[in-house]
């Protein structure tokens, strides 16, 4: 394969600006504020996120998964507990979320701790998904090499099979939730000629400190 560049391919921001003293003490509130934005211009797919884990290899890796709630503890998602991520994470129980709003030109960063959310609330959160993906949850083997689409299909009618006299498909052990408690929390906003805004939340001592960094 022959290089190809690409230099034609680039975009000048300046939609907004962002300052220390424009931005929340708090980092939550923060990002609260620009999520409610991105949910006006991105409307369902506001809650995408890239997650990287540390791999066995020592190597990050980066997938995309949905954010299912915030709150002043951190952020929370949900996936398969025997699934590459899982076992990264049980190893290395830490992790980064990157959001991207490009309606907004904005990109939020976020680092922190890895914990298991209370199976109460894995339980209420599974109960509120929709049908088919409670079905899904139980059928995926996630990460494990299957032989071809069939054997998922054939997996799906065993699964409705065993749950169709039932009024309630309960959810299965090895599926759940994660809280990302943040330690930073860096807001990115882009500005023309590469100068873009940065502003970037540590949590020291138990108190959020801001400070803008250079693009």
């Amino acid at each position: 394969m022959a290089k190809e560049f690409l230099p034609g391919m680039r975009k000048d921001y300046g939609k907004d600006s962002l300052t220390k003293e424009s931005v929340h003490q708090d980092p939550m509130m923060q990002f609260e504020a620009w999520f409610k934005d991105a949910m006006k211009s991105d409307g369902d797919e506001a809650n995408v996120l890239t997650l990287s884990t540390l791999g066995e290899d020592q190597i990050p890796e980066g997938r995309i998964v949905l954010l299912k709630f915030y709150a002043e503890d951190g952020f929370t998602f949900y996936t398969n507990y025997t699934s590459n991520k899982a076992k990264q994470l049980e190893k290395h129980p830490y992790a980064s979320m990157t959001f991207h709003w490009k309606s907004q030109e904005r990109q939020v960063r976020i680092k922190g701790s890895i914990s298991k959310v209370p199976a109460e609330i894995s339980d209420a959160y599974f109960n509120e998904r929709p049908y088919g993906s409670r079905i899904g949850a139980w059928a995926s083997p996630q990460s494990q090499e299957i032989p071809n689409r069939d054997f998922l299909e054939d997996r799906v009618e065993e699964i409705q099979y065993k749950f169709e006299n039932q009024n309630e498909i309960p959810r299965p052990e090895f599926w759940g939730g994660y809280l990302l408690t943040p330690v930073k929390i860096e807001f990115w906003q882009g500005r023309p000629s590469r100068l873009h805004d940065r502003i970037v939340y540590d949590l020291v001592d138990g108190q959020w400190v801001t400070k803008r960094l250079a693009p």
